[in-house]
């Protein structure tokens, strides 16, 4: 991956006010810092097929189904388990593993700092996630998913970090708190950051089958748009607009773009007219909003976070 101009100094500003943190919603401690607690929020599981057209949605199965939040789903690498966020009754915040054989929970982290946003590393020896310490700042950090040994700070220096997503062993693409917001490409064995766009939203994706990274542009209050960026020749593109109001969205193997709006779950497959299809509405549930969504290695089976 070539180095990116316009480096960003090692030290990312640590001021930034309340304000752009509720603004942009990049973790709970911003709720917590203003004494409101977040919505209730449960992790559905639904099983998919993407040979059909458009893919076939299973019934949705709550799999925390607790009164609380529950957020962030991620699946691991094996498709086994499902990382995830869980907030305890004093607002702290760990990491739980749900076992999709087994249909338990278990924690994975029990400290007195709060994590966020588990995500399996590249060497599946780790998860990442985002740390707020004692004194409320934001970094990378990484627990052996063993879950013995001691956890290790990933970037000392990038702060304050709200969303992330590994590109290679060494690389990753972060979503750091500011105002705006900016999207930057961490060099982890630097340890410094280059700053590649701003005013974006917090899902942070790969795209199956290319050197490439799509995240959500906000180049409006209103206009929002899916784009790529091109980790080899750093060139971006637009890859469809986001459906209104809506930025969480994953890949599926095949390159089929999936996304919630409202109590809905859509399709679209990139091209030169790109078109959002329904594909279930998860109204029925008594479901008033789905956001995260997380989708597992082989497509067959999708998370969605219900509030």
């Amino acid at each position: 991956m070539p180095f990116l101009k316009k480096v960003l100094p090692r030290g990312v500003n640590r001021l930034f006010t309340l304000s752009v943190i509720v603004s942009a919603f990049a973790t709970l401690s911003a709720n917590v810092a203003l004494g409101q607690s977040p919505p209730d929020a449960d992790i559905f599981l639904v099983d998919l097929t993407l040979t059909s057209q458009p893919a076939q949605v299973g019934k949705p199965v709550n799999i925390t189904q607790r009164k609380g939040y529950d957020n962030q789903p991620s699946f691991t690498t094996d498709g086994k388990s499902i990382l995830y966020t869980a907030m305890q009754d004093d607002g702290q915040t760990d990491i739980y593993r749900y076992d999709l054989q087994q249909r338990t929970s278990s924690p994975l982290t029990r400290t007195a700092e709060s994590e966020y946003s588990a995500t399996v590393t590249q060497d599946r020896a780790y998860f990442s996630v985002i740390r707020v310490e004692k004194d409320k700042t934001q970094r990378l950090w990484k627990f052996p998913i063993s879950g013995t040994g001691e956890p290790m700070l990933v970037l000392e220096k990038v702060k304050p970090v709200g969303y992330h997503c590994w590109l290679t062993g060494d690389w990753l693409a972060l979503f750091i708190l500011g105002s705006p917001n900016s999207l930057q490409l961490a060099h982890v064995g630097a340890g410094d950051t280059t700053r590649i766009e701003s005013s974006i939203g917090r899902s942070l994706h790969k795209i199956p089958g290319k050197n490439a990274l799509s995240f959500v542009h906000k180049r409006t209050a209103t206009e929002w748009d899916i784009k790529q960026l091109d980790l080899k020749t750093n060139q971006m593109t637009t890859i469809a607009p986001t459906l209104a109001g809506s930025e969480d969205f994953v890949w599926t193997p095949d390159g089929t773009l999936l996304m919630c709006q409202g109590t809905a779950l859509y399709q679209l497959k990139p091209g030169a007219t790109p078109t959002w299809t329904k594909l279930a509405d998860f109204s029925s549930l008594g479901i008033k909003q789905l956001n995260r969504l997380a989708i597992d290695g082989e497509g067959k089976k999708l998370a969605l976070v219900g509030q």
